[in-house]
């Protein structure tokens, strides 16, 4: 009986030794796959920073672009434009007006 019992206390100090070992093994590759996986998702939070900085830049220059086509179209609303376009390129004169031309 007392050799069954030793043979029972080892078979249990054993399986807790291997459960433990099941256990720490089974942790340490958690912890590996997190550390990959954070290392991708670092790598990816870099470059969706970069994009965002890039898109920034483009926001500022539609931006101005914007700004660019509101301040020409306030422009070619004025008499003083529609006067010069008429000249140069439709070659309009007021009645009575001389328009004198350079030879080259």
């Amino acid at each position: 009986m007392a050799g069954t019992r030793r043979k029972a206390a080892y078979r249990r100090r054993h399986q807790n030794r291997f459960s433990m070992f099941l256990v720490t093994l089974v942790v340490v590759m958690i912890m590996i796959v997190v550390a990959v996986k954070s290392v991708d998702l670092r790598q990816k939070i870099a470059a969706k920073t970069q994009e965002e900085q890039a898109l920034a830049g483009q926001i500022q220059a539609e931006e101005e672009r914007a700004q660019e086509i509101e301040d020409f179209s306030k422009e070619v609303q004025t008499k003083g434009y529609i006067e010069k376009i008429a000249r140069e390129v439709l070659g309009l004169v007021y009645p009575g007006e001389v328009l004198f031309k350079e030879e080259n």
